[in-house]
């Protein structure tokens, strides 16, 4: 079968841009349902669940042979089943702790794969209105303009991306803070942090940081951006260093093999129940 990518993108795109309309609407009033999910830092609100309808319902009217996996649809426990079809890899609202607090860091994340390869990545940022593209082999655009990753191939030449929730607990959190802010800090320009995966593997493809890694977080968080870096000339690997795994729950990605090398050693590995 023949599969129009572009088609894909640009249909993805506009339901995208719709639902972050909404997003835009409801980042600054007050939410009337907010309730947790795998811990006490998860959140899920009516906007998550709505934004993924809209999306689910949008795709499925144009491409009705394509699977889905959506994070508020696992979530209300329908099991993840990654297949050879062309699979919608969704994250409604990315940042959904952000969107809680009015932190405008709040993503659209879309990915799409075929034979279980990522073809299509999708990263939109609705407040400042940043919208993120790929296609595989075409390269990465920021708002229609090309993207690269920067030329960082050290740590003491690197700003450095890094969340430390992803489902740990208190005491683990405690632990990692302590552990990277000491492996890192000293070596590093400087540590920033977002509250969503998704933009932060945005800012790796922009230049703007040089590497992150985070273990934890899920399919649909990483998705659009592994192909979105790899687009912009970036590696994206497992935490561990291998090839990356979308259902292993972690993932390390890096402007340079050569940078991506230097931070493996200082990961705290740990493997999170798979997706899968």
């Amino acid at each position: 079968m023949t599969h129009n990518l572009e088609n894909y993108l640009e249909v993805a795109c506009g339901l995208t841009k719709e639902v972050g309309q909404i997003i835009r609407n409801k980042i600054w009033v007050d939410k009337q349902s907010v309730v947790t999910k795998e811990h006490k830092h998860d959140f899920v609100t009516e906007t998550d669940q709505e934004v993924e309808k809209l999306l689910i319902t949008g795709l499925s009217a144009q491409f009705p042979d394509h699977k889905f996996i959506g994070e508020e649809t696992t979530s209300s426990g329908v099991k993840s089943e990654f297949t050879d079809d062309p699979t919608w890899i969704i994250d409604p609202v990315d940042g959904t702790l952000n969107f809680v607090h009015g932190y405008p860091n709040v993503c659209v994340s879309i990915g799409l794969t075929i034979n279980k390869e990522l073809v299509v990545g999708i990263i939109y940022v609705p407040v400042p209105d940043l919208l993120f593209t790929a296609i595989k082999g075409q390269g990465a655009f920021l708002n229609g303009k090309q993207i690269h990753v920067s030329k960082a191939k050290d740590l003491s030449d690197s700003l450095l991306v890094l969340e430390l929730s992803g489902g740990a607990s208190d005491e683990q959190r405690r632990a990692a803070y302590v552990h990277y802010v000491t492996s890192f800090l000293p070596q590093v320009h400087g540590i920033r942090s977002s509250g969503s995966a998704a933009y932060n593997m945005a800012t790796v493809a922009l230049g703007a940081g040089d590497c992150y890694f985070e273990i934890g977080i899920h399919a649909w968080d990483m998705a659009a951006g592994a192909i979105i870096v790899r687009e912009a000339g970036g590696v994206v690997l497992d935490t561990l260093g291998g090839e990356l795994d979308l259902m292993s729950r972690r993932v390390l990605c890096a402007a340079t093999p050569e940078l991506a090398k230097q931070v493996v050693p200082y990961i705290k590995q740990t493997s999170p129940a798979r997706d899968d």
